[in-house]
């Protein structure tokens, strides 16, 4: 098993990490909009803050050797699915043609109150 870290994405807020590599798949944590240089917030719409979530999902799946277009499956937690369409919009986006599979469920509270986490799986490109 192996941890991947990364200061191009948020540093662990708790006791866990930012993803881990173990078999040749990566299990990523969730990712909240949080600028990596300064752990602020970035955006006030959902999908102003899935821009930076998907960002911080790509440089934890880069620190890992592989991308996004090995992910496995996605899991996008959110605030209220009125942010559905916003947020499927804007991830659909940077999966371009790639379509993993994909959980989308609302929550009634985010890490920090943000309105959009996404976690993923994916295998590694090596």
């Amino acid at each position: 098993m192996d941890i991947v870290s990364t200061p191009d994405a948020p540093a662990a807020i708790g006791p866990y990490s930012q993803a881990i590599v173990s078999g040749g798949i990566v299990y990523c944590s969730g990712q909240i909009p949080l600028d990596p240089g300064t752990m602020e917030l970035v955006g006030e719409t959902a999908a102003e803050q899935c821009e930076q979530v998907m960002k911080n999902l790509s440089a934890v799946l880069k620190a890992a050797g592989t991308s996004l277009g090995h992910a496995i499956r996605c899991t996008i937690f959110l605030a209220s699915m009125d942010d559905f369409a916003a947020v499927n919009e804007v991830y659909g986006r940077h999966l371009g043609d790639h379509r993993p599979a994909r959980a989308t469920v609302a929550v009634k509270t985010l890490p920090k109150n943000v309105l959009v986490e996404i976690d993923a799986i994916a295998e590694t490109s090596a």
